[in-house]
């Protein structure tokens, strides 16, 4: 999306991008497609910490991501499964539940009436446990998963807009529409250092990077890294600022005689005291379905710090796979009939992977400028949020490169996520923002 604008704001620009490995692999390969902003578990933390106006920023940027992704899907003729459509939080926890009606109730009552209508950022259904949530979504009344120590009941939901797509179809349909425009792009190509250019000349587009690959040196005058989790490799300030982290993902097949539709029509989070589960179902060829379900973190002990500093993506935490092979017939249910009378006994692991994210220190992303270099340019740290907020981060990024590290016209961005001398050194990275230790009574990994 970088690539995107600066082509699209300057169509004589010439752009390189160097991918270490395969296009789109790592965290994008990962993840499920789900482009879904749950913008009301962090507001009243936003709000607290940064302001209302802040807070309403980052949730209005993350609708309008949303909104954009699936646009430009549609406007360039990708095909990528690409749907909005509702999204809906089963919720077993009590607390979790309470906090997150107040955070919805504070978050409609801040936005605007135009953002209160139907398939808008503000607008929220809340179920209470009486409400059928059992029979509207098709979840048991409690997780039956053998793999949970104690039976956890479902407390309520929360239905709002998302929608989901194709990660690596979009990610390479985009490319391949840049590639067209002009864009040189280089995979297989890792860069190891970045060293202020050895160049006699001082013009204004002038090299200020030598870009060192095991191929060959390039000079550019602008570098941009886009490198999430990876980034601290190449930038050693950022060290204890973004942090790898491992997430794991399985997609399943349904039995024929599962509890719930042969197509579910929303996408689904799974919300207990310490973490959480994500979930899209993907509508196949055949009218069938895979159900791409992702996390277990807070199964593991300390809300899976052992995954944190971790760059391998090549294997799978045996624990976690443990797991979420057994989640979506925990929340869903067992099959309705057996092998014995004729049917599918399980679901079926298609496929179960992982990729690395990058997980900050306060929980935003790095946009901007990095202080002292001149032509270095930072867009990393998602936390694993990146499908709604790469779009916009990118735009935004590219319209500072645009006037030299300004942000006028840039009102709309939230001022937390830039990049700053400040920023940098007031914050160390001590564990997710969106994760409990629930023996500790933490919102955050100690360690």
């Amino acid at each position: 999306m970088i690539a995107y604008n600066i082509i699209k704001n300057n169509s004589s620009a010439r752009v390189l991008m160097l991918e270490a490995r395969d296009i789109c692999s790592g965290a994008t390969g990962r993840n499920g497609g789900h482009t879904k902003a749950a913008s009301y578990r962090t507001y009243l933390q936003h709000k607290e910490e940064l302001g209302k106006d802040e807070a309403l920023r980052i949730a209005r940027l993350e609708y309008a991501n949303i909104i954009e992704t699936h646009g430009l899907a549609k406007e360039l003729g990708i095909e990528c499964e690409n749907q909005v459509c509702n999204t809906v939080d089963i919720i077993y926890d009590t607390q979790t539940f309470e906090q997150g009606k107040k955070a919805i109730s504070e978050l409609v009552s801040d936005a605007t009436e135009g953002e209160r209508r139907p398939w808008k950022m503000a607008a929220y259904r809340i179920y209470n446990r009486t409400d059928g949530v059992e029979q509207k979504f098709w979840v048991r009344g409690g997780n039956e998963s053998k793999e949970v120590g104690k039976r956890e009941d479902v407390e309520g939901a929360f239905e709002y807009l998302a929608g989901r797509i194709h990660a690596y179809r979009f990610t390479t349909g985009v490319l391949t529409h840049l590639v067209q425009q002009g864009l040189h792009l280089r995979a297989n190509t890792p860069v190891h250092e970045f060293r202020p250019a050895q160049t006699s000349t001082s013009t204004p587009e002038a090299p200020l990077w030598d870009v060192f690959t095991p191929h060959t040196t390039l000079q550019a005058h602008n570098v941009v890294l886009a490198t999430n989790g990876y980034t601290p490799y190449l930038v050693s300030a950022l060290q204890g600022l973004i942090v790898p982290l491992r997430g794991q993902i399985t997609a399943q097949k349904p039995p024929q005689m599962a509890r719930h539709p042969s197509v579910l029509p929303r996408t689904y989070s799974f919300i207990y005291a310490a973490g959480y589960e994500y979930m899209i179902p993907r509508q196949l060829p055949n009218g069938g379905q895979h159900i791409v379900i992702g996390g277990g973190l807070g199964r593991l002990p300390d809300a899976g710090a052992s995954e944190y500093g971790t760059v391998d993506d090549s294997a799978v935490n045996p624990e976690v796979s443990k797991y979420l092979r057994g989640t979506v017939a925990g929340y869903f249910g067992a099959p309705t009939t057996s092998a014995a009378e004729g049917g599918e006994a399980a679901y079926e692991i298609v496929k179960e992977w992982t990729g690395i994210m990058g997980a900050t220190a306060d929980g935003r992303p790095f946009v901007g400028e990095v202080p002292g270099k001149k032509g270095m340019w930072l867009c990393a740290g998602f936390n694993g949020h990146g499908m709604v907020l790469c779009v916009k981060a990118a735009e935004a990024l590219v319209g500072m490169m645009g006037q030299d590290g300004g942000v006028e016209g840039l009102e709309w961005f939230p001022k937390s996520f830039l990049v700053s001398e400040e920023r940098i050194e007031k914050v160390r990275f001590s564990g997710r923002m969106d994760m409990k230790v629930p023996e500790r009574g933490e919102g955050a990994v100690g360690h």
